[in-house]
Order: structure tokens, then sequence, then C-alpha cells
């Protein structure tokens, strides 16, 4: 019989454990899974492949096919750099390849969400791995950042009008 009672016992404590540290790591509350609707899902792959054309041409430093995924009035916040307009980001791009700093990025698959905005085009959200290659050096990860592309679609062409990055609390470029 007391076996049985510290059994139970043992049980209860290993539930009340689980239950509180499970309630303590998730605090605030649980955000609901969004639902996948066939059109936001053909959004999700088309801003995926527009993503992946546009750092095509940013990891391969062709600066006139990168422009081209921009509208004319882009703006670009970076949290360390404050404001730049698009012939900057062109020029800041073009200088770091000419000069064989250069930096690639990867899109962390996971992190990426995409949401609709109305009939002007798409939010995306995610996190990205920025590699960085100093002159003579071996390519080596530069860090983890977060950023929002604002994606305007006008008669099927995409381009983004804003970006902002940011979380650039760890930043390696040395």
């Amino acid at each position: 019989m007391k076996k049985r009672i510290l059994t139970i016992l043992l049980i209860a404590s290993i539930s009340i454990t689980t239950t509180y540290g499970q309630h303590k790591a998730n605090k605030g509350p649980k955000m609901p899974v969004p639902v996948m609707t066939k059109e936001l899902s053909k959004l999700y792959y088309e801003i995926l492949k527009q993503d992946s054309l546009l750092f095509a041409a940013f990891n391969n430093c062709d600066t006139i096919e990168y422009r081209k995924h921009f509208t004319a009035d882009l703006e670009f916040y970076h949290d360390k750099g404050g404001l730049h307009y698009l012939d900057e980001e062109i020029l800041i791009t073009k200088t770091d390849c000419d000069r064989n700093a250069h930096f690639r990025r990867e899109l962390l698959k996971n992190t990426l969400e995409v949401h609709k905005l109305g009939n002007y085009g798409a939010l995306e959200i995610g996190v990205h791995r920025i590699y960085h290659t100093n002159k003579g050096e071996p390519e080596h990860i530069s860090g983890d950042f977060k950023f929002i592309h604002v994606w305007k679609n006008e008669n099927g062409v995409w381009k983004i009008s804003r970006i902002i990055s940011y979380d650039h609390t760890k930043v390696n470029n040395n």
C-alpha cells in the first residue's frame, strides 16, 4: 500500500512540475496558428520566389538585376545605419563587391512569414543569416538578423518599396 501511495505521489509530482514548467515557459497568450488558405499559400510561394531572385542578384554582386527588385522610392531603414534610399543601397552593395568585402544573404526559411496587404502587395517578415568575406579571408557568419520587406505588386511585377532591417545587436564583420 505504501508503494502504491508513493507511486501516486510521484506521478502527481511529475504532472504538477511538468504543467508548471510549461506554464512558466509559455508566458503570454497562445498565438493561433494561421490558416494557410489557397490564396495565402500562393502568395507565400510567390514572395519566397521573389526573395530568392532578389538575393541571388545580391549574392552575385549583380547590382543591375538587384536594382530591378526595388521601387524608385525605396526607403531602407536600418537599426545601425538609419534611413537610406535606392541609389545609396545600390552604391553600398557595389562598393562592397568592388573592394572584395562581400556580404552573402541566406533566408532562414523556417522563420518566413508572408501577409497580404490588401490590393497593395505583401508583407514579408523573417530572419536571414548574413555571411561576410573580407578581402583575402574566408567567408564567415556575420550574424542572424531580422527583416521586414513591404512588397508592392504592380500589374504582376513585384518590387520592394520599404525595408526594415533590425536586431543587429551582435555583428561579426571582422
